[in-house]
Formats: structure tokens, C-alpha cells, sequence
């Protein structure tokens, strides 16, 4: 048996003493004393050294070639070790794809996401690849479903607070059909139902069930139309960012695209804003004026009248003389882009996009689509950890993701009865708190008024600011680097 030598210089107790102290206060941070199994290996890289780690560094004369893979492959496994750790831990990187928090944020922007914040979560998946959110680019999974670590979220620096923008794993995201990521799986369900979603009145959670399963057998019945339906751990789901803008236990309400807390109005960031239709006196826009004025050219769509007559006189806006409507433009306008824009001569009338009978889209709850909509929404109460609800028929339609998607009990509603976990119960109390989340850009924004409340354990962490800005209108050499943006706060 080989000798052990303990005789080491200064220096090799030194970098263990120091990566001692790493170590032991990463465990106590983490609360997970099974790390402590490693530290022998720690150890035998700076004393004992049976394990010869570093074996290929006597070749560097002898054999330049093992030396010089070793020397990669150490380097890359370093780097890749030191990633997948800062990346769980600390922060991670995140582009905005989306205009949702336009102008808040904009599409190109990438944002630096602290995960100490609100706490770094310890991974569902612990066994994944760095720097990839689910699927590698050739398609293949990134991660090992198995083991599945349960929900735990360390100490952060703060709390989320009301008009914070939080990154968040999409929470309808735990079905995917591959080939479709817009609507998500239950609103391709409910719309492939069959059924009349713009009915009169809130459908019965009998009916509502049984729709729902006559569009799952139909949705996974089009393989070919939506690919192989999977199921994603929460972790593993896509990254979301919004503004949240109800907290647990608050109870929120649309009015006219008002945002009220708790009765009371929120104050909209600046860079809220909401569709229009612009219609000019028969002249053309200029494109390059409107991103001049702060208009994201990509939010801008010529809208042919012929077809949207109807719709357009229902929301208010009238032809020119002889039934000509001249040329009438769909744009997301924040107020000062607004008045702005009333001030060019070529303009006749802006009217605010409305959502009118028979143009409304699914809603969350689903069962709502009919009663609610995008501009007239609730009230609805937010849930928080600890606190309890009745479970009436109306509460298990609004809360029923929570309190099994979630939460991960089993519910049923027969004869006017609650079946909790198997048994009959008339009320139940939450586990997590729950958030109320919202873009900028609220007519253009898939947010919870589509899929609903975001639970703690989908908080990923809070972008801190951007770091590089491309914009998605300009080429490279006019300006398509918005160096203005870098190093700005994320939430401005």
C-alpha cells in the first residue's frame, strides 16, 4: 500500500484551509450535510494526492500532444464545474425574447439575473448541463429527470415587492407539446374541446372536466400538428420575466385596463402601454419618425379596413368621407409616445383597442373566458402560504391549479362535495405564497391573466441590469447596438 505523506509545504494546507472554509460555508448555506461526503476529495487534491489528478503535467516535455488535451479537458471541466454552480447559485444570464415589458425592456436587451436576491433555489434537477435551460440546439434533453429534489429555497437579500420585475419558470409550462409554445397545453385543451367557450355564463366544474378531457384526447391525438406532449420539472421550464404587481394575499381587479390592488390603483412604471389604432388622413407613416418618438417599430401593423370595418366601428372609429378609412395602423403606445404621436398633422383619430363580444381569447381561470377579459379582470384573490380557503365549487375552478399542479394533492367535486387527497373536506390551506404577475405591454403581454398566479417555487430571481442591447429593427451599422442601454437598471 502506497505511503501516505502529510509532509506538505505551507502552501498546500494554506489552499485547503481555504477551500475549507468555501466549502463548510457553502454547506451551512445550503443546509445539505450530505456535501460533506466530498470533502475527502478536496482533501486528497491538496495533501494526499492518491488519486493522481494533475498526472498529465509530467508529460509537457515528454509528450506535447497529452499534455496539451489534458490541459484542455481540465480547463474545460474546471469552467464547466464552476458554471453550473455560479449559474444555480449566483446569477445567469436571460435575453428578452418577447415585447411584453416593452418599453420597460426591450426585446434584444440581455439582463445580468441575480439569484441571491430572493434566495437561490436547490435545483429539482440537480443532474443538468450548465448554461442550458431544457433541450440542447439538436433537440436532446439537458438534464436527468432523476433524481427530483423537493422545493427549498436559501436565505435571499430580499423580498419580492410590488412592481418588481422577477424572472420566473413559466408556470403552465409542466405539459409541453414540443412543436407549440403559444397558447400552452390546457388553453390548446380547452380550444380543442369542441365547446362554445363564449357561452353565457360560467360553465359548471362538472362540464368544465369533462370539455377538458375531450380536448386532451384530441389535442394528443395531432402528433403530427404538435409533437411529442412531455411533461418538464419546474426548474426545467421556460423563463419568464414580468412585472409583479400583486403580492400574496392581495386581491387584484382589471377596470377599462386599470389596474386596481386591494381597491386601489396601481401606479404604472412609465414604460406601461396598451394597443392602439391609428388612422391617418390618407398619407403613410413614417416608420423611421415613430422609432425617433420611442415607437418599437416591431409593435407597428398596417390593418386592412375591408376586413375590420365591423370590428373598428364598434370600437369607435369612423370612415373618411365616401366610407374611405384611409390607412389605419395597429401600434403599442406608453403616454408620452401617445401624445407625441397626436401632435403629427397627418393624423385623424387614435382610438384605444378594445376587447368587444366575440373578439375576447381563453383566460385563466379557462372557465372565465366568457365573464372576464384582458381589460376586465376579477376581482380575484391571490393566495399565501398558511392561509385557507372554502372549497366551493367557484373556489376549486379559480385555485385548482394551485392546489394540484402546484401543490400536488388530488381534487375532485362530486355531489356538491370536495374529494381532497381521497377524502371529503370543505376547506383547504396553501403551502406557498403565489404571485400576481403582468407585462408592461398589456396588450401584447402573456401573462396571468392567461395561465394565472406564479407560485414561490417558480421564482428564478430578479434582473439587475442589462449588459448588452441589440435592437431587433436596426442593422448592425445603423445602430443596431443600443449602447445607451448598457449598464441600465432593469426595472427603468
Amino acid at each position: 500500500m502506497k505511503k501516505i505523506d502529510l509532509k506538505k509545504p505551507v502552501s498546500s494546507w494554506v489552499k485547503l484551509g481555504i477551500w475549507t472554509l468555501i466549502f463548510v460555508l457553502f454547506i451551512i448555506w445550503v443546509g445539505n450535510y450530505w456535501w460533506l461526503f466530498l470533502y475527502p476529495i478536496i482533501f486528497d487534491i491538496f495533501i494526499t494526492k492518491i488519486i493522481p489528478w494533475t498526472f498529465w503535467k509530467r508529460y509537457k516535455d515528454t509528450n506535447k500532444t497529452l499534455y496539451t488535451i489534458f490541459s484542455w479537458v481540465d480547463a474545460i471541466v474546471f469552467a464547466l464545474i464552476a458554471v453550473y454552480f455560479i449559474n444555480l447559485y449566483l446569477f445567469q444570464n436571460y435575453q428578452i425574447p418577447t415585447s411584453s415589458l416593452e418599453q420597460t425592456l426591450k426585446v434584444g436587451d440581455f439582463l445580468f439575473v441575480s439569484k441571491c436576491s430572493y434566495g437561490p433555489r436547490i435545483p429539482n434537477t440537480p443532474l443538468s448541463f450548465p448554461l442550458v435551460q431544457n433541450t440542447f440546439p439538436w433537440g436532446m434533453k439537458s438534464y436527468i429527470e432523476k433524481p427530483q429534489w423537493e422545493y427549498k429555497r436559501l436565505k435571499g437579500f430580499d423580498t419580492i415587492e410590488s412592481g418588481d420585475i422577477v424572472v420566473f419558470n413559466f408556470p403552465a409550462g409542466d405539459t409541453v407539446p414540443l412543436k407549440c409554445n403559444n397558447p400552452d397545453y390546457y388553453t390548446l385543451c380547452y380550444l380543442h374541446s369542441g365547446y362554445n367557450w363564449l357561452q353565457d355564463s360560467i360553465m359548471p366544474y362538472k362540464v368544465y372536466n369533462a370539455i377538458m378531457q375531450k380536448g386532451r384526447v384530441k389535442v394528443h391525438s395531432l402528433e403530427s400538428e404538435y409533437g411529442e406532449i412531455i411533461y418538464r420539472p419546474v426548474d426545467k421550464r421556460e423563463n419568464y420575466v414580468k412585472r409583479c404587481v400583486g403580492l400574496p394575499g392581495e386581491t387584484i381587479e382589471l377596470r377599462n385596463s386599470i389596474l386596481y390592488v386591494d381597491g386601489k390603483e396601481f401606479k404604472n412604471a412609465p414604460g406601461v402601454q396598451y394597443n392602439y389604432f391609428v388612422q391617418t388622413n390618407g398619407n403613410m407613416l413614417n416608420i423611421e419618425k415613430l422609432h425617433k418618438i420611442g415607437i418599437s417599430t416591431g409593435e407597428v401593423s398596417m390593418i386592412d379596413p375591408q376586413t375590420t370595418a365591423v370590428y373598428l366601428s364598434e370600437i369607435g372609429m369612423t370612415p373618411q368621407n365616401e366610407g374611405n378609412w384611409g390607412y389605419i395602423y395597429s401600434m403599442a403606445l406608453t403616454e408620452e409616445a401617445l401624445k407625441e404621436l397626436k401632435k403629427t398633422a397627418i393624423i385623424k383619430q387614435i382610438v384605444k383597442e378594445k376587447v368587444i363580444e366575440g373578439y375576447n381569447s381563453p383566460i385563466y381561470p379557462l372557465p372565465y373566458t366568457n365573464k372576464w377579459d384582458r381589460d376586465n379582470y376579477g376581482p380575484l384573490w391571490i393566495p399565501s402560504a398558511g392561509s385557507s380557503i372554502e372549497l366551493t365549487e367557484d373556489n376549486i375552478i379559480r385555485y385548482e391549479r394551485c392546489i394540484v399542479n402546484y401543490e400536488g394533492n388530488t381534487l375532485e367535486y362530486k355531489n356538491g362535495k370536495a374529494i381532497l387527497n381521497g377524502e371529503e373536506s370543505t376547506s383547504y390551506t396553501f403551502k406557498y405564497d403565489y404571485y400576481w404577475m403582468m407585462g408592461d405591454n398589456r396588450h401584447n403581454s402573456a401573462d396571468s391573466r392567461m395561465w394565472g398566479f406564479v407560485p414561490e417555487t417558480h421564482i428564478v430571481g430578479r434582473p439587475v441590469f442589462v449588459w448588452l442591447s441589440l435592437d431587433r429593427d436596426v442593422d448592425w451599422f445603423k445602430g443596431k447596438i443600443r449602447w445607451s442601454r448598457f449598464f441600465r437598471n432593469a426595472e427603468r
